[in-house]
């Protein structure tokens, strides 16, 4: 019963680190950071937007009672990038490593 928890725990503690983008080996500074990601955000946010669920194909119309009812296709194969909030996160993430930025624990400060 323990087994799984150990790597439960390991998982939970890697899931709590600080992470920062880095360019380089070392963190860029605050305004060309701030520019890049402002762009890649903005250019995400309009691409995920583009795509959002209203873009994606329809599921079946289904009349019920003399009413129209729109499904939506939850199936294995449905468009798996139809969640634009997911969506805008990839391809931020993505923006910014084509941008040569990648993401990197931050470092801690030295203690005294």
């Amino acid at each position: 019963m323990r087994l799984p928890l150990v790597p439960a725990c390991a998982l939970l503690l890697a899931a709590c680190t600080p992470m920062q983008w880095t360019r380089d080996g070392a963190p860029p500074d605050a305004a060309t950071l701030e520019r890049d990601s402002s762009d890649c955000r903005l250019q995400a946010w309009r691409e995920a937007q583009y795509r959002a669920w209203t873009y994606a194909p329809m599921g079946p119309i289904v009349i019920r009672d003399g009413r129209r009812f729109v499904g939506w296709p939850y199936r294995p194969y449905a468009y798996p990038y139809a969640d634009p909030f997911l969506e805008e996160s990839r391809l931020t993430d993505f923006c910014m490593r084509n941008k040569g930025y990648e993401l990197a624990p931050v470092e801690k400060a030295p203690a005294r």
